[in-house]
């Protein structure tokens, strides 16, 4: 079927238009890698470098020997891994539960779970329950309030109700109990959706920031994205000790190269994650999605 001469002239305006759109969106991307890497005499002499004429890794350097900015890596990695870990567990484990018929009270459970995804508290009482439970300033307050979320049980519970019920009972007959069912038959059908979950709670927790200004007061304890707002305020922030801040004033790096190489190494853990998981990812996304 031949295309008419508007329908050739529709496509050519919408491949540009959408390349204008990719190179707009791309270009902070590019800004702020290039800049990261410009060798700070030339970005001082320049101003706006496009392409840097000299490659330097001097305010990476600095970043990563600094105390403050290697504890924020620290802190958030400990909440990306440790607070995954839970939240996978503690969600698998729940949708796995209410997936199975014969729970009692399944029904009023569900009902429990979908209201959390309905209404949302407000900031007081999530405070509160923190305080209360003697978790103000502990790395705790920020993952045990949000182990889970009723969306992700919901949708990880379709996923299991696709599971054929024939595999758990023949596991049974096996003698598994509940557990032995869920750890060594539904959880190694599940990577699909585990990772797709996996990823979607490991940003989240890399990211996290909101909940760190309202429950973290020692800055030792702040994750990498506070310290990133706190860098773009000022960027000496990351300094780490008489020698981090000696290092700057010799080599003259300007505050701009420094924050965005902090951004760089903030995405980069993100973006190598990812090329692992995308094998599962498109279809663990769109567990419970269809029903046969």
């Amino acid at each position: 079927m031949r295309e008419s001469l508007g329908d050739r002239a529709f496509g050519v305006i919408n491949v540009i238009a959408l390349g204008l759109i990719s190179l707009i969106t791309f270009f902070p991307f590019y800004y702020v890698f290039v800049v990261s890497f410009t060798d700070p005499s030339e970005f001082i002499r320049r101003g706006l470098v496009l392409f840097p004429q000299h490659w330097s890794l001097v305010s990476y350097k600095y970043l990563l020997s600094t105390d403050a900015f290697m504890r924020a890596i620290g802190n958030s990695a400990f909440l990306a891994i440790v607070g995954t870990t839970l939240s996978l567990i503690v969600t698998s484990g729940l949708s796995y539960a209410i997936s199975r018929r014969r729970l009692q009270g399944r029904r009023f459970i569900m009902l429990a779970i979908l209201l959390t995804t309905l209404f949302n508290p407000g900031i007081i009482p999530p405070y509160l329950l923190v305080r209360d439970l003697h978790l103000i300033n502990s790395i705790w307050s920020l993952i045990l309030p949000v182990l889970t979320s009723g969306w992700y049980v919901l949708l990880m519970k379709g996923f299991f109700d696709s599971i054929p019920s024939s595999l758990e009972e023949a596991a049974r007959i096996d003698g598994c109990n509940d557990l032995s069912v869920w750890y060594r038959v539904i959880l190694p059908l599940s990577l699909p959706s585990m990772a797709a979950f996996g990823l979607f709670y490991a940003v989240a927790y890399w990211n996290t920031f909101f909940t760190a200004l309202l429950y973290i007061n020692d800055f030792a304890k702040h994750p990498l994205q506070v310290l990133l707002q706190n860098m773009l305020i000022d960027a000496s922030t990351a300094a780490g000790g008489s020698a981090a801040a000696e290092m700057m004033s010799e080599q003259r790096i300007p505050p701009e190269t420094l924050k965005m190489a902090a951004v760089v190494i903030a995405t980069v853990p993100i973006l190598l994650v990812y090329p692992f998981l995308q094998k599962h990812f498109a279809k663990g996304a769109l567990v419970g999605s269809v029903k046969e």
